[in-house]
C-alpha cells in the first residue's frame, strides 16, 4: 500500500482510505461481522486512515469501527489515523448545525463511540450557511487546542466556503464527492486545494456502486438504502451510464484491471487528490479495490477514459435534505 502525506496536516496516510458509510445504515442492511472482518482485512494489508462520522446510523458506523480496531488503538494508537465528521443533524428541523456547542457534543459522542482519547481528523460534514465560518472554524481551534482532536478538515464545501473558514484558521484537508460522473470540483475546489496544500480525501470515488459493474438497468434497492430515492440510479440515467460502465469494463480488462481499480486508479491519478476513500462490507471485496493504489495509468488511459466517459451523464448523491 503506497502512502502519501496528506497536504498540510502532515499526516502520512495509506492513498486508498476505508470509508464506513455504507455501515451506518443508509446502504441497506449489513452483517456487522462481515463488516468488522472487511476493515480488520484493510489494516493488515496496510490501510492506515479509516473514515466515518457521526451521522452514519447516528454513531453506529463509528461504534463498529471502533470495534473492529479496538485491538490495535489500545496497543498502537498512533499506527491508525481516525477520521471523522460532525456538524450535521439529519432528520432534525437543522439537518446542517456547525454551531460551537453542536461541534462540541459531536466531537464528545464520537470520542466515546469509537473509544478513543483524541480523534486525529475531525471534518465538519457539510457547510452550514446559517452559522459564521468564524463560530465553525473557532470552535474546532478549541478543540485542537484542548487536545481532542489533532487536525481539522471539511467535507463537500466549495472554494468560497474554503476561503472563509482560512480566514479564521487553515483548513488542513477537505472531503467531496468525486468520480467518473461526478467532476464539479475540477473547475475552482481542486485548484484552490492545490494552491493552499490543502488535503483532498476523494469519496464515492466508485460512484455509489455505479462503477463495480455490479449494476444493471433493473436493480433495485432496499427501501433503507438512499439509492433506491436517486434518480441517478433508475431510468435513462442509469441505462446511459450504465453503458459508459461496460466501455470502461472492457478498457479496464484490456489492462488486466477491475472497473472497480480502474476508477479508483483514475481518481488517484488527478492532481491534487491524496486519499480515494472506498468501503467494503466483506473481506474479499477490500483486496480489490486497495489493489488500485498500485497502479498508474498512462497518459493514454486517462485519454480513452475522457473519451469514454464524455458519453456519460452527471450525477449528484444524498445531502442532509434527502436525495436528488
Amino acid at each position: 500500500m503506497r502512502n502519501i502525506t496528506l497536504g498540510k496536516s502532515g499526516l502520512d496516510v495509506s492513498r486508498v482510505a476505508f470509508g464506513t458509510w455504507q455501515l451506518g445504515g443508509d446502504w441497506g442492511h449489513f452483517d456487522e461481522d462481515a463488516a468488522i472482518a472487511a476493515i480488520q482485512h484493510a489494516r493488515e494489508l496496510g490501510v492506515n486512515l479509516f473514515d466515518t462520522a457521526q451521522a452514519y446510523g447516528f454513531g453506529k458506523s463509528e461504534k463498529v469501527l471502533g470495534k473492529a480496531l479496538r485491538a490495535e488503538l489500545d496497543r498502537n494508537r498512533d499506527q491508525v489515523i481516525i477520521a471523522t465528521k460532525g456538524g450535521i443533524n439529519p432528520g432534525s428541523d437543522r439537518p446542517r448545525d456547525a454551531r460551537r456547542e453542536w461541534l462540541r457534543s459531536g466531537v464528545e459522542s464520537s470520542l466515546h463511540n469509537l473509544g478513543v482519547d483524541y480523534i486525529d481528523l475531525y471534518q465538519v460534514h457539510w457547510p452550514d450557511a446559517d452559522t459564521p465560518a468564524e463560530e465553525t472554524a473557532g470552535a474546532l481551534q478549541e478543540l485542537v487546542d484542548e487536545g481532542k482532536i489533532r487536525h481539522v478538515g471539511v467535507s463537500n464545501y466549495d472554494e468560497e466556503q474554503l476561503a472563509a473558514f482560512d480566514q479564521v484558521r487553515p483548513v488542513e484537508t477537505i472531503q467531496p464527492p468525486y468520480h467518473l460522473f461526478r467532476r464539479d470540483i475540477e473547475d475552482k475546489v481542486l485548484p484552490y486545494a492545490r494552491e493552499h496544500n490543502i488535503g483532498v480525501l476523494a469519496y464515492s470515488p466508485l460512484g455509489s456502486g455505479l462503477l463495480t459493474g455490479q449494476l444493471t438497468p433493473d436493480s433495485t434497492f432496499e427501501s433503507s438504502d438512499w439509492r433506491s430515492r436517486s434518480t441517478a440510479f433508475r431510468g435513462g440515467t442509469l441505462r446511459q451510464n450504465l453503458a459508459v460502465v461496460d466501455k470502461l469494463t472492457e478498457l479496464a480488462s484490456s489492462r488486466g484491471l477491475s472497473i472497480g481499480q480502474l476508477a479508483t486508479a483514475w481518481v488517484l491519478a488527478q492532481p491534487g487528490v491524496h486519499v480515494a476513500i472506498v468501503g467494503a462490507r466483506s473481506a474479499r471485496n477490500i483486496e480489490n479495490s486497495l489493489a488500485a493504489a498500485d497502479v498508474d495509468l498512462s497518459e493514454t488511459d486517462l485519454t480513452e477514459i475522457e473519451k469514454i466517459v464524455a458519453e456519460g451523464v452527471s450525477i449528484t448523491g444524498a445531502s442532509p435534505e434527502g436525495v436528488e
